[in-house]
Order: C-alpha cells, then structure tokens, then sequence
C-alpha cells in the first residue's frame, strides 16, 4: 500500500501536517510520502491519496484546486482523505457559538465530497507568524491594518498533533484490511 499525501502551503503549516500525516502513516507500516501538489504529474504507483491545502477566507489554494483538476478520474478511484488548515487559536467554538473547525470548512470541501466521495475529510488548527513576509494581496493589505486590529488576530502555531496524529492512525487503519 502506497499513499501520497499531497498539500499546497502557503507559508509551510500545511507541508508540516502533510509531512506529518506521512510519517505517522509509515510509523503504522504504510509507505507513504509527502510532496506539493504542483509537483505531482500523476498518480501512478499510490493506492491511496490524502489530499490537504491551507485555506484562506475559506478557499483552499491554488495548487490544491489545480491538483484536483488534473487528476479527478484518478482521484475518484483511488481511496482519498482531505484535509485543511486555516483557523487560528485553539477555542473550539467561535464567537458565534459554532465548533470552530466545522465553520472554517472550505468552501471545496461540499463539491469534493458529492463528486469524489473522500472516506474522510477533516480541518486542523494552523498556524501564523506574524513577522512572516507577506504573501499574496490579502496578506499585504492586513500589514496596512491598524496595529490593533492586527493584534486581533493570533499569532502562534495552534497544529493539534495529537489530533493530526489520530486522524492520520485512522486512515492507517482504514487501509490495514487492503494491504
């Protein structure tokens, strides 16, 4: 059994859980390797495929999108698990009174769902790096926010990996009978 766990990042919270979720997975006895979804020509030679992006005002990146595009057929045969990660802190309600993991699901999420039938698919906490250079113009107009307001949103690597380390033995597990 061969899994690829593919992931788009932005500023390398999502690689980290991606490289994580691998190295579980071969710590479980399954050959699994981490790599960006841009670099991923096909899917030739994996039996399995997880599949994560970081989300940004709850839309997965790019890469991620682009990666679906170019192998839905094979993605759709082959066992797959998603995930994302995006919100930051770690209450686990918002302000509105919503689990705060369910609220961030992306907005991919409900079409990759009805159209590749994923056996699982899961939100982490991320991260944030508040003297990180700026990516992308989202990011370069929060700079120009006044210092307040920036303060508002928190900055901290919140990655469960205890949870990530669960959700990666579950599909361990899941895998186990077909290998």
């Amino acid at each position: 059994m061969s899994v690829l766990v593919a992931y788009a990042s932005r500023h390398g919270a999502t690689q980290g859980i991606a490289q994580r979720i691998a190295a579980r997975l071969r710590e479980d006895g399954v050959l699994a390797a981490a790599m960006p979804a841009r670099d991923v020509t096909d899917l030739v030679g994996y039996d399995a495929v997880v599949l994560g992006s970081a989300a940004y005002m709850f839309h997965w990146l790019a890469d991620a999108n682009r990666f679906v595009q170019r192998n839905r057929d094979a993605l759709a045969a082959h066992p797959l698990w998603l995930f994302s990660s995006g919100p930051l802190g770690t209450d686990p309600v918002d302000a509105k009174g919503r689990d705060q993991l369910a609220a961030a699901e992306p907005k991919e999420f409900p079409d990759l769902k009805a159209t590749l039938h994923p056996r699982g698919a899961q939100v982490f906490f991320g991260a944030f790096d508040r003297d990180a250079p700026p990516i992308g113009l989202a990011e370069r107009l929060t700079r120009h926010l006044p210092a307040g307001a920036q303060e508002a949103m928190p900055a901290g690597d919140f990655r469960d990996w205890a949870a990530i380390d669960a959700w990666a033995d579950g599909i361990a597990a899941a895998l186990a009978p077909a290998a």
